[in-house]
């Protein structure tokens, strides 16, 4: 049907447009992430999906948001307009979910929350920003979502926009035109976000590439995919690595 779109085609994970709506597979905590979501319509927070309920076929329904997200969102944040953007996107999310504090359990957390916590988007990466031009204009994919302190969200989005990456993959997968100034990346974002310093911020930064593994780990053993499918091919292998460069080219970005 021409209204019909498929966005993605997964073996765990269809998604598909259907007119201005986004029909996703439910999760064990899609109501957690509903809540998430109805709290940040309620606090006017534009950036984010709307929930419109479950259809037939079981899916969550949610408002579609029009612009280029997934693999164009990397070529948005080597520029250092997009950078900033993102920071203050992340920055107006955190102001907008500092006062939701629910007693539910989240993808890989069943915790209570802390008192220095609050529900981080959890995959705060430029594929999951919505794009036009230069500007992102919403958020996808919370799925991830979790409590945890905020500089969680702001370390997981440096891992990726630094990028805590080497050089031949800055060049050859993510866009950039010449070896990125990997400081003076950190220090732009930080800034755009609201941070006096980078003090403590490469080791927040590789605190929660350890962490994000460790969950992708314990997901797996629960047989959740994709994380199940990442442990089958190696992939996890691969994410130990990057944390291991990251500890080994920390001079990179001090």
């Amino acid at each position: 049907m021409a209204d019909h779109e498929l966005l993605q085609d997964k073996p765990h994970r269809q998604v598909v447009r259907v007119g201005d709506t986004v029909r996703r597979p439910l999760q064990p905590w899609s109501a957690s992430v509903h809540a998430l979501l109805r709290h940040l319509e309620g606090a006017g927070f534009p950036y984010a999906p709307r929930v419109l309920g479950v259809d037939d076929a079981g899916r969550e329904v949610l408002t579609y948001v029009e612009g280029e997200s997934g693999p164009h969102g990397w070529a948005r944040v080597v520029d250092e307009g997009g950078l900033r953007a993102m920071a203050r996107l992340l920055r107006d999310y955190h102001q907008a979910v500092r006062d939701f504090r629910p007693h539910v359990a989240w993808a890989g957390r069943d915790e209570p929350m802390a008192a220095d916590e609050l529900v981080c988007h959890g995959d705060f990466g430029p594929w999951n920003l919505v794009w036009r031009g230069s500007e992102p204009v919403g958020v996808i994919d919370w799925d991830y979502a979790w409590p945890a302190r905020p500089v969680h969200d702001v370390a997981y989005a440096l891992e990726y926009v630094a990028p805590f990456r080497d050089d031949e993959t800055c060049l050859r997968w993510l866009a950039y035109p010449a070896p990125p100034d990997r400081r003076r990346r950190m220090e732009i974002f930080a800034e755009a976000y609201g941070l006096g310093s980078l003090d403590g911020l490469v080791d927040e930064v590789i605190g929660q590439q350890e962490m994000v593994w460790d969950r992708a780990r314990r997901l797996a053993a629960q047989g959740r995919q994709p994380q199940a499918e990442w442990q089958a091919t190696g992939f996890l292998d691969e994410t130990a690595g990057r944390v291991r460069w990251s500890r080994d080219n920390r001079r990179l970005f001090e």
